[in-house]
């Protein structure tokens, strides 16, 4: 069991703004944290991580307390079991992808990792090339390796997909499921993408103002009704199209286009942009706005 409990004043686009947040987490769970900009996500992760100290509260993993202000107990960065991945990758440029990797080991820690690690992200023929040669994609692979050389407790993703093309974007979000399956790890995961929050994570909870307002299944948290079907997905709507008496809306899911038929009423609430889910209900898809 993970127990956060954290208050910190911050400086946020309007002024200051009173981060308070509990956050319960089962070990193992994906979670998301979504949000507008602002709105102390990323704050979050930081105080987890040990680089910026919380006003007051506390942070307890496993039973151990990596932070308690009312008994001064704040484990440094470096004493916390964490792997923190960001957008900008931060490899070290004089260095190949497998001294990369060994760099992050602790002293007297198995290098067996580092091959195990390059063997399951697929870059044993890149693990003597330095980064300046490598694709977006290959690099935050090498990035999330580096995270995970030390066994974290914790694995942090900060937007780490951001930057990247829709394709590569997929075939990242699923090293990152397959890695946190594996190593049994409790991941966290900051992103305003509803479509990478719904496939990659068990749970979310909605920041706003620094405060959790919302908390739950990502399907169900994002739609306004619950919906029942045998397949559920979720994508942005690209185009909106009448044809005779019936609308033909266009969605983007992934890399994939796909069409569906809607009545007047539902093209009529939608616009271009639109974050939709689309489930199958008898047969009939379903569309679903996403808040």
């Amino acid at each position: 069991m993970i127990t956060i409990h954290l208050q910190k004043e911050l400086l946020a686009v309007n002024g200051k703004m009173q981060l308070d947040i509990n956050l319960n987490i089962e070990q193992g769970e994906f979670i998301a944290l979504y949000g507008n900009s602002g709105a102390g996500k990323t704050s979050i992760l930081r105080m987890i991580a040990g680089l910026m100290e919380a006003d007051e509260g506390e942070i307890i993993i496993n039973e151990k307390k990596w932070y308690d202000s009312k008994k001064k107990i704040n484990l440094k960065t470096q004493e916390r079991k964490i792997g923190f991945l960001f957008q900008d990758y931060v490899l070290f440029p004089n260095m190949t992808v497998e001294e990369n990797l060994l760099f992050a080991l602790e002293k007297k820690q198995n290098r067996q990792i580092v091959s195990e690690l390059i063997e399951l992200m697929e870059l044993g023929g890149l693990r003597n090339i330095k980064p300046e040669k490598l694709s977006g994609g290959q690099q935050q692979r090498v990035a999330l390796a580096r995270a995970l050389v030390r066994k974290p407790e914790i694995l942090m993703l900060d937007e780490p997909l951001s930057a990247l093309d829709t394709s590569m974007r997929s075939k990242l979000q699923d090293y990152i499921l397959r890695v946190h399956q594996q190593y049994k790890l409790t991941t966290i995961l900051v992103s305003h993408d509803v479509g990478e929050v719904i496939k990659m994570a068990n749970r979310i909870f909605i920041i706003e103002n620094g405060k959790v307002t919302k908390e739950g299944n990502p399907i169900d948290v994002f739609s306004s009704k619950k919906v029942s079907g045998k397949f559920q997905f979720s994508g942005e709507v690209i185009n909106i199209q009448k044809e005779d008496v019936i609308y033909i809306v266009t969605i983007l899911i992934g890399a994939n286009i796909v069409k569906i038929v809607a009545e007047e009423a539902e093209a009529n609430a939608m616009n271009i942009g639109n974050k939709v889910m689309v489930a199958s209900k008898a047969f009939n898809p379903v569309l679903r706005i996403l808040k």
